[in-house]
């Protein structure tokens, strides 16, 4: 991989962005940076207005729980300091940019498709209405009688929260008791949600069993490219579905690979998204049978946004920022192998201590291990959590040897952990 250098554009024709994030988003950073690579100006539209960083606290402070105001707020501004583009980062904030670009007549996705990416109860019944191959699936209405619900399920299936990320609340359940005992534990986790219609129901889906893929790519007028394909070598069979290995470039068939892209840009045009970067998970049965788990209308989550930049040679943030704005990237090429551990957390507890760190990094082919926790921190696994411990790179001349190099790198790590007391009340 080259090293490529941006030079700032003039400030008389710079162009202006408008990132529309949650102030705790992990992607406000890394955009900004690659904004600053490109020569555009930011301003950061968040409820951050107490925020420590100044780019979130002196931005447009809106209320993402009033999606009429926050609209009427940001273009109230907009209208005054018009912007080139209007980029959303998160699910949460995603259908808010698409309001915003489509009122400002801004290259956009319509508002009602990024809801769809969002929603897996709408979006499977979207997909399924147009042919495109899902888990045959039903909701669970909460406020109504549960047992004759649960009693109706074929089983094995997965429970799910309608709207959550990063497999958090997900559970597969192979009977009736398994699934009340499932429920129980999702009901507990959607205490978090704030959107009143996302907490009244649970998706239940069928399983399907197979090899597991996720997809990167950029939409263009509905035109869907290709950023990357990443195999996921480990099973997710359940009965929880923590991400492990992303291994470049997948070593699936190039047949299989296209029909895969064909998938994607048939659930794309299902929803009616027409701009911007595509996520997907899709499963791969037995007979080669390519099923959706999700498309969503944003980039892949957390430090794995920096594979993508290992397996292209390019920063995924530079990429959208450059296809949203039209502004010209120099093509480069990665011909070796990249992958990425999303260290799991093997229990729950208090984190003492990580040993063997020095030995995974000192493994060939480790680009860079990354640990995101610190001593004394509460772990929580899957279903309830929703981080990981750290991240292992490697960078090889293949996707075995960098799979290889990773798995090599984690059995060096043992993680030191300490049972969690907690104090109840007790009445005298």
């Amino acid at each position: 991989m080259g090293a490529v250098l941006f030079l700032p554009m003039p400030s008389s024709v710079q162009p202006r962005l408008l990132i529309i994030a949650p102030h705790s988003s992990y992607r406000i950073a890394p955009y900004i940076q690659a904004a600053e690579s490109l020569g555009v100006a930011v301003t950061i539209a968040s409820a951050g207005e107490h925020s420590l960083i100044s780019v979130i606290s002196q931005g447009l402070h809106i209320d993402f729980s009033d999606h009429e105001k926050a609209l009427a707020d940001i273009i109230a501004v907009v209208e005054q300091t018009p912007f080139a583009a209007i980029l959303g980062t998160d699910d949460m904030s995603v259908a808010l940019a698409a309001s915003v670009a489509s009122a400002l007549g801004l290259p956009h996705n319509p508002p009602e498709s990024a809801v769809l990416a969002r929603r897996k109860d709408k979006a499977r019944a979207c997909l399924q209405a147009h042919d495109v191959l899902v888990p045959s699936h039903h909701r669970i209405e909460l406020e109504q009688p549960i047992s004759a619900q649960l009693e109706a399920l074929e089983y094995p299936c997965v429970l799910k929260p309608l709207a959550m990320s990063g497999s958090r609340g997900v559970i597969r359940v192979d009977d009736v008791a398994a699934a009340q005992s499932a429920l129980a534990r999702i009901i507990t986790i959607l205490r978090d949600v704030e959107i009143p219609e996302e907490s009244s129901a649970i998706l239940a889906e069928d399983f399907i069993a197979g090899r597991e893929v996720a997809y990167e790519g950029l939409l263009s007028a509905g035109d869907l490219a290709t950023l990357a394909l990443f195999d996921k070598p480990d099973p997710l069979d359940g009965p929880f579905f923590e991400e492990s290995y992303y291994i470049s470039p997948s070593r699936l068939s190039d047949s299989l690979q296209q029909k895969i892209k064909q998938t994607v840009a048939a659930a794309c045009k299902a929803y009616g998204l027409q701009q911007g970067p595509v996520h997907a998970e899709l499963r791969i049965d037995a007979q080669d049978n390519v099923w959706v788990m999700e498309v969503a209308a944003r980039t892949i989550g957390g430090e794995c946004a920096r594979l993508v930049e290992l397996a292209t040679g390019q920063k995924l943030e530079k990429l959208v920022l450059a296809q949203l704005l039209d502004l010209p990237l120099p093509s480069m090429e990665f011909t070796g192998g990249a992958g990425v551990l999303m260290i799991p957390i093997p229990r729950a507890g208090i984190l003492r201590r990580i040993e063997g760190t020095a030995a995974a990094r000192a493994v060939g082919g480790i680009e860079e291990l990354v640990i995101s926790v610190r001593d004394g921190h509460e772990l929580i696994p899957l279903p309830e959590g929703s981080s990981y411990l750290g991240f292992i790179y490697a960078v090889a001349d293949s996707a075995a040897e960098a799979e290889s190099a990773l798995r090599q790198a984690h059995a060096h790590l043992k993680i030191i952990t300490a049972p969690l007391f907690k104090l109840t009340e007790v009445n005298s």
